[in-house]
């Protein structure tokens, strides 16, 4: 029986069988784009099933229209950001701390916590799995972190897991926002399982059925019901070895310059026209963003991220109001008014100074009154 809840919501279903709590993500008609009452809903749930000795391990998967599964999260809710941020509602600071403290809880809960990837998994969805113990992807698996499209950066730990792939693939994905395709998330750490889709609900039901002694017993006999991940894909394959090429230059503009300059590569090519389509802003706060994290824990690079989050939607160290944000005219082009024609300012990548990159990293706030200083 399901207690009551201070942050209940129908867009997250929780149920506790045989051991293991079950969350589903319950808002397909979004694609399960988080918003604040169920970041809330989920911490809530997940804090209470940490306490909770009988509970050994945690389970969470996403739905689509036609039942579970299919769409596991998209991201954020960019429309919500778009709104609070035009009309300068405090609440849009409320979700991102809310957001990453969950971010930070998931890898310290001291019990597996298995997500189900299944289908489109971008952004915020990342945020509630890379911190998982045990992530299962599968054929329809489609991971992305794309944000530097509506000018915004990497977040929910972005800049920690990215920083971790093998050589300079979190460059590549984090700026160009490329997408990651079924069991490939396995070769660069962002997945540890492959599990045919046919067979996830035949699994998750028995995951419930197991009564297990420990958290530990249920990884086992999780990990015995996945199967042989199938060979990374030529294309991924291809792709990564070209992005090493280009993406471990020195700076962003680097980058740029080497992939416009191999003008027989179709790939160089068509990278460099995606990424100058992107905030020339954002794509070098990104490549700072991913190389300081590379030494940072995730609590740390939390911290860094919230202060970016800060700047991004309230610029006023570039002299800016919410509304001229990057973050806040990406999203007018892209999902409000559709026009796809962004007007970044500045508009080119060859622009943007090293003042201007160095202000994105100076936090707000000091140390001690930081709005994620608790996450350890």
């Amino acid at each position: 029986m399901t207690q009551a809840r201070q942050w209940a919501t129908r867009d997250v279903l929780e149920e506790v069988r045989g051991g293991v709590g079950f969350i589903t993500l319950n808002r397909s008609r979004a694609l399960n784009a988080l918003s604040l009452s169920m970041v809330r809903a989920m911490y809530e749930i997940l804090l209470d099933w940490q306490a909770n000795p009988e509970v050994k391990a945690i389970a969470i998967r996403g739905s689509n229209k036609e039942g579970p599964f299919g769409a596991f999260c998209a991201g954020g809710d960019i429309r919500f950001f778009h709104e609070q941020a035009e009309h300068g509602n405090p609440e849009i600071e409320d979700f991102f701390t809310e957001e990453y403290t969950l971010n930070n809880l998931i890898p310290n809960l001291g019990k597996p916590y298995i997500a189900f990837m299944d289908g489109i998994v971008m952004g915020g969805g990342m945020g509630i799995s890379q911190g998982a113990t045990d992530r299962i992807l599968t054929e329809r698996t489609r991971m992305a972190m794309p944000e530097t499209l509506i000018g915004l950066f990497p977040d929910v730990g972005g800049g920690y897991f990215l920083s971790r792939c093998p050589g300079h693939t979190g460059e590549w994905l984090g700026l160009a926002g490329d997408h990651v395709m079924g069991a490939d998330g396995l070769s660069i750490g962002w997945g540890d399982h492959f599990l045919s889709s046919s067979r996830q609900a035949d699994v998750w039901q028995a995951l419930g059925e197991q009564n297990f002694a420990s958290g530990e017993a249920a990884q086992e006999w999780l990990r015995g019901q996945c199967e042989p991940a199938p060979a990374v894909s030529e294309a991924f394959a291809a792709a990564r070895a070209e992005a090493e090429k280009y993406f471990s230059a020195g700076d962003f503009n680097a980058i740029l310059k080497g992939l416009e300059a191999d003008t027989g590569n179709e790939w160089a090519q068509k990278t460099a026209q995606a990424l100058r389509k992107r905030s020339p802003l954002m794509l070098h706060v990104v490549f700072e963003q991913i190389r300081r994290a590379r030494g940072m824990t995730l609590a740390e690079d939390l911290r860094m991220e919230r202060d970016l989050v800060r700047h991004c939607f309230f610029p006023q160290h570039m002299g800016r109001k919410a509304v001229s944000s990057e973050i806040i005219e990406g999203i007018r082009a892209l999902v409000v008014d559709k026009d796809n024609n962004p007007q970044w300012d500045p508009p080119r990548v060859e622009d943007v100074t090293p003042e201007m990159i160095e202000a994105f990293f100076e936090s707000p706030w000091p140390a001690s009154v930081h709005p994620l200083a608790s996450l350890k």
